[in-house]
């Protein structure tokens, strides 16, 4: 008799073992109430660029939804959706701008959706987080500095690279004249960055000085205000004069700042090349006022040479 209760229990036993089991892989078969599921990850309130967080989602069958915003403590913090009627495979499309019923701005940090199917009585917390970043992010940058460049293609201070470093993942921007000119397409927290002589819709930048300004934005949009921090020259050859006294036949020195190695010089008929830098050069024998014009590549400078 013992022996047969014995069976019976482990019979028993395992007919309730493979119910359960039975019951999990059902569980685990069971396609969710909701699904299609899309959360914009951080937004900005402050911020022009992502001021609000898309939430996005099809019920499988025909509910009434309520849809609320809740912190990392649990406490609900704005309602989205209020016991609205939908249809199955309805796609609800919901924004939430950070604020909560009594109009003020929720803190940042850390919030997830909630979701309550109210006709078959299930609540869901979406498993995607919305993080509220209103801090603009903070840039460094080496200043002040003061380059020379010649952005003329020929290998010699075409560009003006520096690096920066940023306290979170942002991209670096770079402004010429309050007007910007470069755009990280990463956010990597640190980088280098170079000024081409390129202004706003690629435009080569003429002769003279360009105010340098550095400022970044996060992902979450918010963006710094761009501080100056660079007084770049564009140049491509400058003469120390642009006018000359000399006796007839006499000898005179002109500085030249090129970033060429020679340079071509033309004076009343006659022409050479030296290094840059110096020139010396001999008058005409002639009274006079003769154009004296030196050649770096393709760009030219001026002076006048008085002979009197």
């Amino acid at each position: 008799m013992a022996r047969v209760l014995s069976t019976a229990f482990v019979l028993a036993l395992l007919a309730a073992t493979a119910a359960a089991f039975a019951l999990t892989e059902r569980a685990k078969l069971e396609l969710s109430p909701i699904y299609g599921t899309r959360v914009d990850s951080v937004f900005s309130p402050a911020g022009k660029i992502k001021p609000v967080a898309h939430i996005s989602f099809r019920v499988r069958s025909h509910e009434r939804v309520d849809v609320s915003i809740e912190n990392r403590h649990g406490d609900s913090v704005a309602t989205l959706l209020s016991s609205r009627t939908v249809k199955a495979r309805t796609r609800l499309e919901l924004v939430w701008n950070g604020v909560t019923a009594a109009g003020l701005l929720v803190p940042d940090g850390v919030y997830r959706p909630v979701v309550k199917l109210l006709r078959s009585h299930r609540t869901i917390t979406l498993p995607s987080e919305i993080r509220l970043d209103t801090a603009a992010p903070k840039i460094t940058v080496k200043h002040p500095q003061y380059p020379i460049i010649s952005p003329d293609g020929d290998g010699h201070h075409d560009a003006f690279a520096f690096r920066y470093s940023i306290d979170e993942p942002a991209h670096a921007i770079l402004l010429v004249r309050g007007d910007q000119v470069l755009f990280t397409h990463t956010s990597k927290p640190t980088g280098e960055l170079s000024w081409n002589g390129r202004l706003k819709n690629g435009v080569r930048a003429r002769p003279g000085r360009y105010v340098l300004s550095i400022s970044a934005q996060d992902t979450a949009g918010n963006v710094v205000k761009g501080y100056p921090f660079a007084i770049a020259q564009v140049r491509y050859i400058v003469l120390a004069r642009k006018r000359v006294i000399v006796p007839p036949g006499g000898r005179f020195a002109l500085r030249v700042s090129t970033d060429t190695p020679t340079v071509r010089w033309q004076l009343n008929g006659r022409h050479g090349v030296l290094p840059r830098g110096t020139l010396h050069l001999r008058a005409p024998k002639s009274s006079g006022v003769f154009n004296l014009y030196v050649f770096a590549g393709t760009h030219v400078a001026r002076c006048a040479v008085v002979v009197a």
